[in-house]
């Protein structure tokens, strides 16, 4: 209509009124024609011309709905001969809706532009765990709110160093690079953050002296860690062992598994803040007499469920394994030594044990206290329960991870701009959450605050080496992990020495490594660790921590047994784009869970899309080291075999993890256990579980044609078919 105003502004699903852009027309008209192979950009440039101009004339004077923008789309493609596209398009829709009804159902509120960033099995790992509940267990925020809740209570900080600071500019800036999915900080800081319980770190190491007092001392502090959200660690290398003689009864000692039992218990009945299982990690160092029955502690499946158990190998230990000598076992009473083992048969028998079922790892604990930032503060006996974090007795440490595949640019290549302001903001925020912190007990305050340890990492790292088109298992990959994180590590660093300048050094900063002549006071003892991260990842949607994919259809059994079936997003924007993509296709790869020996898939991408399965235990180990190498305190990473892997496979790991420089080594063989966190043989036994499926979408007993994946697509492991 002549003389009437354009359509300036859109009402979103959501109610919010904003400007009109028709690059966003454009966009969704694109990727609906390269999802049936079309590449033509200027014919979507002017289909969207067509498709402003209707719009225009229809709703002159008035505010149209996204509903009306989209019905007009699917007008003007239809309109103009192209059929497949405007079907592709269709699909789209129908898709989006699907997700947008079980993202409301979930969530009891209509979706917003947040949660439309997030998958459903996000929301899903949200909800039962994340987001802010009522008395009677009623969900009372949004993913939006919760970033809010978190970005806000962490930015308040700022006011401690600078009463006039805006801290509106602060909490936009955390609050951005949450809701982007950029970074994430760990589980205790997104689900209590500006909340009661207000405890936010994850990783704890408690001391566990040779009395009765200091043991059930420990005991109260884990049952009130893990009941505020944290994982506790513990070295009882200290305790006496087993036969030893107690003076103060005249009885004998029962050894340090025995109390270990003790830990067990009381974590059994403690659910992390009423929404998940406490963790510990049990330490015992390879020198003590009791370290055979602590070696086979775990025999058998069901027993220490609440632990997992590594022994703290040291270099004396290593080097009489070189030599096949026999190294001398010290009683931590006496400090003298009682008797002598084979190094050899030690070694061997803690293969025979994680070959078996996983447990124990080793951690290189010589190796470790040669990083101890703090060494005049004391020695590190034990890590948090995954591994990746060592720590003194009664320290904390909070962690956070940037989502590598957000860091990739459209070209491929890593966007070192956007990345840099990442790692600074993410230190900035981590450091907060040292002082936003409730700490469970003042011993913990007052280490924690002493050294200051945060540990920056990463998530994603697979799907950064698919969007770079770098196989998993290449020197490539070793070399695209070893530059990424020494740039983190060494801007983490410089962000820390910025914020010294600004707060002043950590208090042990004088007594620490860092104190030499002309260097840079540091805000924080450690700045860097690799997590596990776990349900992170799926709130990001990206791979765990530097692990490989472990399919590229798959099953997480996660919180009491729910099971998530997630399909892996960027494998179908490649095929589309390279035009081998078809339905047929992902339900034959969903199958193994590979891409390899697939004849539809180009060998360069059989070669990129590797899983888990297909990636050698060295590689494992080559990419942990890879990281290793660059940060402060440790790598939380699982060295996969397959089924059929022997002892000899697993010796040959833990000496090259060794010889490659990490600091520890955890080992899982395929089915050594029945309950896997990743599983597969689980969803076929339970074809009735719940399951939300984000590739063809559907509810779950739906039709297949409409997405749903019948037990026959679950993915894994090809040895799991057998």
């Amino acid at each position: 209509m002549a003389g009437e105003k354009a359509v300036v502004q859109i009402k979103k699903r959501d109610g919010r009124v904003v400007d009109f852009d028709k690059s966003n027309i454009t966009n969704a008209i694109f990727k609906a024609a390269v999802a049936v192979g079309g590449e033509d950009r200027e014919t979507a440039e002017k289909l969207a011309d067509n498709v402003v101009a209707i719009v225009n004339e229809n709703f002159a004077g008035r505010i149209p709905t996204v509903e009306d923008v989209q019905d007009t789309v699917e007008k003007v493609l239809i309109e103009n001969g192209h059929a497949k596209t405007a079907k592709a398009y269709i699909l789209y829709r129908q898709k989006r809706a699907i997700l947008r009804e079980l993202k409301a159902e979930l969530l009891n509120v209509p979706v917003d532009e947040v949660d439309n960033k997030l998958g459903v099995n996000a929301i899903k790992v949200l909800e039962r765990r994340y987001l802010k509940k009522d008395k009677n267990g009623q969900v009372m925020e949004t993913p939006k709110q919760m970033f809010r809740r978190v970005a806000k209570a962490i930015a308040l900080v700022d006011v401690f160093y600078d009463k006039n600071v805006d801290t509106s500019e602060v909490e936009e800036e955390f609050y951005n690079i949450m809701v982007n999915l950029e970074f994430l900080p760990n589980s205790p800081t997104l689900m209590n953050a500006g909340t009661e319980i207000g405890q936010l770190a994850a990783c704890f190491v408690l001391p566990v002296e040779d009395s009765i007092e200091s043991i059930f001392n420990a005991v109260k502090n884990t049952a009130l860690i893990h009941q505020s959200g944290g994982g506790s660690g513990f070295s009882f290398s200290h305790l006496r062992p087993k036969g030893d003689v107690v003076k103060s009864t005249g009885g004998v000692a029962s050894g340090p598994v025995s109390f270990m039992r003790v830990f067990d218990v009381s974590t059994d009945v403690i659910k992390q803040g009423g929404k998940r299982r406490g963790a510990n990690m049990g330490i015992l160092r390879v020198d003590h007499p009791d370290i055979l029955e602590f070696i086979t502690a775990k025999d058998m499946e069901h027993a220490l469920n609440n632990f997992n158990i590594s022994v703290a190998v040291t270099d004396r230990f290593m080097d009489a394994l070189e030599k096949d000598e026999q190294y001398e076992l010290i009683n931590p009473r006496s400090r003298g030594a009682v008797d002598k083992l084979s190094a050899k048969k030690v070694f061997k028998l803690i293969v025979q044990q994680a070959w078996k079922n996983g447990e124990p790892g080793m951690i290189f604990i010589d190796r470790i206290n040669a990083a101890n930032p703090t060494p005049s503060i004391g020695m590190i006996e034990s890590t948090n329960p995954c591994g990746e974090q060592p720590l003194l007795p009664y320290e904390s440490c909070n962690l956070g991870s940037i989502n590598l595949s957000r860091m990739v640019k459209d070209d491929g290549e890593i966007d070192w701009v956007r990345f840099r302001q990442v790692v600074w903001s993410a230190v900035h925020f981590l450091d907060n959450v040292i002082d936003a912190n409730k700490y469970p007990i003042p011993e913990i305050e007052k280490m924690t605050k002493e050294n200051r340890k945060m540990g920056l990492g990463v998530m994603g790292f697979a799907d950064m080496l698919f969007q770079m088109g770098v196989p998993y298992n290449s020197d490539r990959s070793a070399e695209v992990g070893e530059s990424v994180m020494k740039f983190i590590n060494e801007e983490s660093k410089k962000a820390s020495a910025a914020l010294a300048v600004k707060r002043g050094a950590f208090p042990n900063f004088e007594r620490s490594i860092y104190n030499k002549p002309g260097a840079p006071k540091l805000r924080n003892a450690t700045t860097t660790t690799i997590a596990p991260t776990g349900t992170l990842s799926i709130i990001a949607g990206c791979s765990s921590g530097v692990e490989p994919l472990f399919a590229i259809a798959y099953i997480r059994r996660v919180m009491d047994n729910t099971e998530l079936l997630e399909v892996h997003p960027v494998f179908e924007k490649i095929a589309r784009k390279e035009g081998f993509y078809s339905l047929e296709l992902v339900r034959n790869i969903a199958k193994s869970g590979g891409v390899q020996g697939v004849a539809e898939v180009p060998e360069k991408w059989q070669k990129v899309f590797v899983v888990a399965y297909g990636v050698s235990p060295e590689w494992h180990v080559k990419i942990q080291a890879a990281f290793q190498k660059y940060t402060d305190n440790a790598v939380s990473k699982t060295i996969n075999f397959p089924v059929d892997a022997t002892q000899d496979d697993v010796e040959k790991v833990y000496m090259l993890a060794y010889k490659l420089g990490c600091k520890g080594v955890t080992v899982y063989r395929d089915q050594s256990r029945s309950g896997q966190v990743l599983n597969i043989e689980a969803f076929k036994k339970n074809e009735k579980q719940q399951l939300v499926v984000e590739e063809g979408v559907a509810h779950p007993n739906g039709a297949e044609e409409n997405g749903v994946v019948s037990a026959e697509y679950v993915g894994g492991c090809k040895t799991c078919h057998a």
